[in-house]
């Protein structure tokens, strides 16, 4: 059978496959020390949700980012991976402010730089100076070497939220998403060459399309 029809047998299979939405909800990391760990990511800022020992030599520990859905996990007796060896991704819609927070309140961060993400030797230092969506990061680890890629999202890819739907994990990130609305409604109303009193609908048009990562209203 040749590739083409196989990638076409291949299309029709999936297309009578039903989608079972599955929403990532932990990630597990390995650590040396629970009460260290569990002290570094409460000091952080994550919510702790749960310390728990179901069976002898078993402890899960589990914390969740602030606005985030998926939730981390770390503990003894479960995982094997060695401690230091995890690697995750955090976004957020202000990489400056975000830097500076964490920065000013003594962790270890990197700088912040753009370009490839990976390898090190592709970064570029500072942010991106278009500031385009997934441009910019900067990096930081936990007590045992677990590295955390933070990294700047304003405009989402197609596909990635649901159009008919807008949410906002936080009012730094509404905030974030109105100022961008308001510079790109001054640039509006530059090409109109009047003031546009139907402001709030044109603010949340924009807002709620630059989430979903379609064309916003310009």
């Amino acid at each position: 059978m040749s590739q083409a029809a196989i990638s076409t047998k291949q299309e029709k299979s999936d297309a009578g496959v039903a989608r079972v939405d599955m929403k990532l909800e932990v990630d597990i990391i390995p650590v040396s020390d629970v009460e260290r760990a569990k002290e570094f990511y409460t000091r952080l800022g994550w919510r702790l949700d749960a310390d728990l020992a179901p069976a002898v030599g078993v402890r899960i520990v589990q914390l969740t980012p602030p606005g985030s859905g998926c939730s981390v996990t770390f503990g003894r007796g479960i995982t094997a991976a060695a401690p230091g060896s995890a690697e995750g991704g955090l976004i957020v819609s202000d990489i400056d402010a975000a830097h500076d927070e964490l920065a000013g309140r003594a962790f270890n961060v990197s700088g912040v730089w753009h370009g490839a993400p990976f390898p090190p030797e592709a970064r570029l230092s500072g942010r991106d100076p278009e500031q385009t969506s997934y441009g910019s990061f900067f990096s930081f680890n936990d007590p045992d070497g677990n590295t955390w890629l933070v990294q700047e999202v304003t405009r989402r890819l197609p596909g990635r939220i649901d159009p008919s739907k807008t949410a906002f994990a936080s009012a730094n990130d509404l905030a974030s998403a109105m100022r961008r609305a308001a510079a790109a409604h001054g640039e509006h109303e530059k090409r109109n060459r009047q003031r546009d009193a139907n402001w709030p609908h044109w603010y949340a048009a924009y807002m709620a399309a630059e989430q979903a990562g379609s064309e916003p209203q310009i």
